[in-house]
């Protein structure tokens, strides 16, 4: 069902409507005139205003592309306002209302004159690079100026408003001294707030400019002398892509930085004590090649990857987000960086098979830094509930009907998992579910509808203790992460707000996080179906709670396996079962389910009896094959993988500076003495 979407159409229509028969009504007030229709329409349109603010900001996209922006709005309002006074009656002169009409203009002029100096305020503030958890107390940042001068809607609303309601006074009450007032109160603020942003521009008020940033930011790279960082652009959804490779790259013992490309991406980075820098420009991620980094992991593509790939100095891995059977695990892409590393020998095979132009001295085996965390299998479940995780993956750009399982068997699946009054289900749609497909994101609503009304039928008992220590964990970590608590904050304020971590946060925040996640399960009532939707709590805590797993070709499986529980793949390519499990070797040791979702009590049985289980061997041996070995970590062969292409980029950088001094001397000559490069040639050089 897709009754929260209708819902949300209902209600932007009924804000249509309430503003448009509100600016009527004010119309039909204004030219009988009706004192009375008036007032009360144009009170409606300031309410109307105000909801949609509060409850409706998506329309205010709609309206400005409609061309009845903000300041149309409340134009036409006070217009209609002064129409209506006009139209009072003949023994009011025109003359007697000039003054307010002048001060109405000025209010307007004040208002353009503020959004063009809150223009050049933000123009100041927008330095070349971000950064967080780096103290850039030198470049004088200072905090953010009011979000009231920097909006404006809000500030049209606001400092308009002691106008608008004189001028409905001088309507109510045939008063010109009331609109008077109200004028001088919305001009003496609007005065006020222009003269706040000007002194921003002043010499000693700004923040530093573009070249001084880029000169601090060099210092910054000299003084620091990274060694390894990892390289990120995307979309903000796509930040866990990143974030599962924060810790490992913390752990490396190395000199790490984050390298990123859009600004707002900076506070989607989850919480960390590396320093991160966001260089939105192309020349300004150039000023890398001279620094002492030396390698760069990369966990997705992205269209501004081949633009850091230029930097000659600088060695680049892609380690990926997650390996599957998917074609995107062995995108062609990949062939553009030095090495790819994998995390077992399946990957490796993938990529030959591929031929996509990856060759295997390239190919790296690392394991999976991030699951040497996750708790192994400790037998079947022993409570009255099988908890099962469904975590299906999205609908993928390829419009493939085997990329998720959301659209054809979800709810058949979710039905039949529901129906066990033994099992517990914790449904984690992934975050992309619905952007590319309506389908998916239809099926994955009536999903949840299903599992909300499964909890309503369902009596379980709460835990106040743990819910007290869960919001106690919860405001500990937000003492420790958020170091920006005005929520007016721009990104300048975040960066002399953020700056670098008080020693000891970082084990304070995992801490904090372990306990969070503890106190998250035990504060859920006995058996409750739970929609897992933000980003606490992770997949792999998940994973540590869940029996049993039911995913689709991912890389969650592979994940997944690091724990040695049982799985199941849903089926929905169309392919018979041995074809399926021929074409997704992922699917060696699962249990297949058909769309129908015939298999499930079979598959729970399996779960609560390990007798019945006939894959356990397998998943041993598809574990070793995906992630490989256990021992050494995950961990020690990133950071031996790491060690080894450092090395490889510094030899690559000493050979490089021997041979631009002795093979290519010329070449390198007449590009710094200007007087050589400037020299004509002479003609008997080209005969």
């Amino acid at each position: 069902m897709a009754r929260p979407r209708h819902r949300r159409i209902t209600a932007k229509l009924l804000v249509l409507a309430a503003l448009a028969t509100a600016f009527t009504a004010q119309a039909v007030g204004a030219l009988l005139p009706n004192v009375p229709l008036l007032l009360a329409a144009t009170a409606s349109s300031l309410a109307a205003e105000g909801a949609v603010y509060r409850w409706q900001r998506g329309m205010l996209s709609l309206l400005t592309k409609s061309h009845a922006d903000v300041t149309v709005r409340h134009v036409l309002r006070d217009l209609l306002l002064v129409v209506g006074l006009l139209r009072l009656g003949e023994q009011h002169r025109e003359t007697v209302y000039a003054p307010l009409v002048a001060g109405l203009l000025a209010c307007y002029a004040l208002h353009c004159a503020i959004q063009a100096v809150s223009v050049l305020v933000r123009r100041s503030r927008t330095l070349p690079v971000v950064t967080r958890n780096i103290d850039a107390s030198a470049l004088r940042l200072t905090p953010a100026p009011p979000v009231l001068l920097r909006r404006p809607g809000h500030r049209l609303l606001v400092l308009g408003l002691p106008a608008t309601g004189g001028l409905l006074a001088t309507v109510a009450a045939d008063a010109p001294l009331c609109g008077a007032v109200g004028l001088a109160v919305s001009l003496a603020f609007s005065v006020a707030g222009l003269g706040a942003l000007l002194l921003r521009l002043l010499p000693g008020r700004r923040p530093a400019g573009e070249q001084e940033v880029l000169d601090w930011f060099d210092a910054w790279l000299a003084e620091y002398e990274p060694t390894v960082g990892l390289y990120f652009s995307g979309g903000a959804s796509s930040a866990y892509q990143a974030n599962m490779w924060l810790e490992p790259l913390a752990r490396l013992g190395e000199r790490p930085v984050v390298v990123l490309r859009e600004r707002f991406m900076v506070q989607k980075l989850a919480a960390t004590d590396l320093p991160v820098v966001c260089l939105p420009k192309v020349s300004t991620l150039m000023r890398l090649e001279h620094s002492t980094l030396q390698v760069l992991i990369h966990p997705s593509n992205s269209g501004k990857t081949s633009q850091v790939l230029r930097i000659p100095t600088i060695k680049h891995a892609f380690v990926n987000h997650g390996e599957s059977d998917k074609l995107s695990s062995c995108n062609p892409y990949a062939k553009a960086y030095d090495e790819v590393w994998v995390a077992g020998p399946a990957a490796r095979e993938r990529y030959a098979l591929a031929e996509v132009g990856v060759e295997d001295k390239d190919v790296v085996e690392i394991g999976r830094p991030q699951l040497d965390a996750v708790r192994p299998y400790a037998g079947p479940p022993t409570g009255p509930y099988t908890t099962v995780l469904y975590a299906p993956t999205w609908e993928g750009w390829d419009g493939n009907p085997g990329n998720t399982s959301v659209i054809a068997a979800g709810e058949n699946l979710v039905r039949a998992l529901l129906a066990d009054p033994g099992v517990r289900l914790l449904y984690k749609p992934h975050p992309l579910t619905g952007t590319v497909d309506p389908r998916a994101g239809a099926a994955d609503l009536r999903i949840r509808e299903l599992i909300r009304a499964a909890n309503q039928g369902r009596r379980t008992a709460v835990h106040p203790a743990a819910s007290e220590e869960l919001a106690r964990y919860a405001a500990e970590m937000h003492r420790l992460t958020t170091s920006a608590p005005r929520a007016g904050a721009d990104q300048v304020e975040r960066m002399l707000t953020q700056s670098a971590p008080e020693p000891g946060r970082a084990a304070a925040v995992a801490a904090a996080a372990a306990g969070w996640d503890e106190a998250y399960w035990a504060s859920l009532p006995e058996g409750e179906h739970r929609v897992v939707t933000e980003a606490r709590p992770a997949l792999y805590s998940c994973f540590d709670r869940a029996d049993l797993l039911i995913s689709d070709v991912s890389s969650v499986i592979s994940d997944f396996l690091a724990s040695g529980k049982p799985y199941a793949v849903a089926n929905t390519s169309g392919l018979a079962e041995e074809a399926f499990r021929v074409a997704f070797p992922t699917v060696a040791a699962a249990t297949v389910l058909t769309p129908d979702a015939a298999g499930v009590p079979a598959l729970l049985e399996a779960v609560r009896c390990p007798e019945k289980d006939m894959f356990a061997e397998a998943r041993a041996a598809l574990a070793l094959r995906l992630l490989g070995p256990a021992e050494p970590p995950a961990q020690e062969r990133f950071a031996a993988a790491v060690r080894a292409l450092c090395a490889s980029a510094r030899d690559h950088r000493a050979r490089t500076a021997g041979r631009r001094t002795t093979e290519l001397p010329g070449q390198r000559q007449e590009r710094t003495a200007g007087s050589a490069s400037l020299t004509p040639p002479r003609a008997g050089r080209h005969r």
